[in-house]
């Protein structure tokens, strides 16, 4: 059975990121005012050349985004149920070697997060977990899921990749979603960043949402993690290929993307390229254009201001006051957490500036009369 990796294998990094650079003004206008964004089209708008045509390419996105989407943007906040990890990533601050107190919440403890949680008004959940098969697997997901999902209307997760039997289970169990960001699609860069544990293989983790797609979950995530490579525009242009084949060959189910951009945290590295704002903005009208009708996310690892600009232009998902550690919400800690997130403002500070701003926040956009079956 093909995975996405018989397609990766086909994409030269170096002559990707070569012909992107090679871009002009007048292939971006082409590009622009295609009927379609197709390959070369993306790595036009992907290019140096295209920063000229920002705004043309916002006015463009924004009006993608108004058709398909119309004011609407869902609002939903992360739920770090543990910072135990079996990784020794360079990047992360729940890497193994990085000496944090560990937490992993007992059933008590995230009973108050999801209770806390939902006084704020969140009805959409995404958990996460550092990457431990054993303390944080399989076991521990039926044990607590249930009960979570009792409590919100749509429950995503960011956890270790899984099999593809596990995610069907997953779903019995109330999931709708999973991210899962390959982080860099350079298999070299990759190696460099993944000293120990299970995430050293490039290829299982490649090949998470054909298993996501084959066991139909409802969404799928992608994203990469803007600095880990020497090169974001290629890695951005490498996740467009993903996109495409995941809808190709799992059309069932729906699809996000995000940009994250690196932010400090405990034994982090430096960015071996940088992505400023206006970059962002680019790539996120890029991808509008390539796919108008994929879901784009935007964290609060971008400050408050980028966010009230750019949200209205083609983002579809927001998280809203993050606590990226265990506790973070029922018990304040802080000395836990994965990173620093920069929009640290309370929930409904967030959906008023959606409003200032002609949009219309939503807290909740499923309910089991849908189609679900209840849980």
């Amino acid at each position: 059975m093909k995975t996405f990796v018989s397609q990766w294998e086909k994409l030269e990094w170096d002559d990707i990121r070569l012909r992107i650079h090679s871009k002009t003004s007048a292939d971006v206008e082409r590009a622009l005012n295609a009927p379609r964004v197709g390959r070369e089209e993306l790595m036009a708008l992907l290019s140096p050349a295209a920063q000229a045509w920002l705004e043309p390419m916002a006015q463009k996105a924004q009006m993608l985004t108004r058709q398909r989407f119309g004011h609407a943007v869902n609002l939903f906040v992360p739920l770090y149920l543990s910072n135990l990890c079996a990784n020794d990533c360079t990047y992360c601050g729940f890497s193994m070697s990085n000496r944090i107190k560990r937490k992993t919440l007992d059933a008590a403890e995230i009973e108050r997060e999801c209770q806390a949680i939902r006084a704020m008004g969140f009805d959409q959940l995404l958990l996460v977990t550092g990457e431990h098969q054993t303390k944080v697997g399989m076991n521990y997901f039926r044990q607590h899921l249930p009960a979570i999902r009792q409590h919100f209307s749509s429950l995503m997760m960011e956890v270790q990749p899984m099999s593809e039997p596990e995610y069907a289970e997953l779903k019995t169990l109330g999931l709708d979603g999973v991210l899962v960001y390959q982080e860099t699609y350079h298999s070299a860069v990759y190696s460099q960043h993944h000293l120990k544990g299970n995430k050293q293989d490039f290829f299982f983790r490649l090949e998470t949402p054909d298993r996501l797609g084959r066991a139909g979950v409802d969404k799928i995530g992608l994203g990469a993690l803007i600095g880990l490579s020497d090169s974001w525009r290629t890695d951005c242009y490498m996740m467009a290929e993903h996109l495409l084949w995941l809808q190709k060959t799992y059309w069932q189910s729906r699809y996000s993307v995000a940009f994250p951009r690196l932010r400090p945290c405990a034994g982090g590295i430096q960015p071996a390229s940088i992505m400023d704002e206006a970059q962002l903005v680019q790539v996120i009208c890029a991808f509008r254009l390539f796919a108008p009708e994929v879901e784009q996310s935007l964290s609060t690892r971008e400050s408050p201001e980028f966010r009230d600009k750019v949200v209205p232009l083609a983002i579809n998902t927001v998280s809203a006051f993050s606590k990226t550690q265990p506790g973070g919400y029922a018990d304040g800690q802080s000395e836990l957490e994965q990173f620093s997130p920069h929009d640290n403002r309370r929930p409904q500070q967030v959906a008023e500036a959606l409003i200032q701003a002609g949009m219309q926040p939503v807290w909740k956009d499923w309910d089991s009369y849908l189609g679900r079956a209840p849980i």
